[in-house]
């Protein structure tokens, strides 16, 4: 069974996370995704970030009624930041019968040398990368385990949300049903 890793800070969860694990689960070879809420990035203000456990929450109330979806607060419990890397290494180690498979996007690929030990990480675990805007995914051919998907893109950023939200716009429609009233709150 192939298990997606689509982490992030998911701050907060939006149609464009939902409807990218949907397509990959669907069509992108992946048996099983899990949102891995990543409770503070490397490359993030902690300021900005809404309260861990309500980013979970918000998290499983979008994704309650999907079954290849699963939501998982594994990052909380090791050390901070999260690395990747390290995360994905105790996951192979909490869950010896998967094999995982990263998911990123075209932007952090073109990172990826940034990333901490980032040729390991190439190595050891199957890439999924997804096309963002602008980004060109180019993949050298003896990375035979990192793959580009043709997943629709879908320009939509938690970013542009939480501006969207504290400038007083209504922008429900760019978040899941079931956290409209929770997310405009906050």
């Amino acid at each position: 069974m192939l298990t997606g890793i689509f982490s992030g800070s998911f701050n907060p969860i939006h149609i464009g996370h939902l409807a990218l694990a949907n397509w990959i689960c669907e069509f992108g070879g992946v048996d099983e995704l899990w949102f891995l809420v990543s409770p503070c990035s490397p490359l993030k203000e902690e300021a900005e970030l809404m309260d861990e456990r309500l980013r979970f929450g918000l998290v499983a109330r979008a994704i309650a009624d999907y079954p290849k979806f699963r939501v998982s607060d594994f990052e909380f419990a090791l050390p901070r930041p999260s690395f990747t890397i390290n995360t994905m290494r105790a996951l192979r180690v909490a869950y010896p019968d998967r094999e995982f498979a990263l998911i990123i996007g075209a932007d952090s690929w073109t990172n990826m040398s940034l990333w901490k030990d980032s040729e390991a990480l190439i190595a050891e675990f199957n890439i999924i990368i997804y096309p963002r805007k602008a980004y060109d995914i180019i993949i050298p051919p003896e990375y035979t385990n990192v793959k580009a998907v043709e997943a629709p893109v879908l320009e939509v950023s938690s970013t542009f949300i939480r501006h969207a939200l504290k400038a007083g716009h209504d922008v429900r429609y760019f978040l899941p049903f079931a956290n409209r009233a929770i997310t405009i709150e906050h």
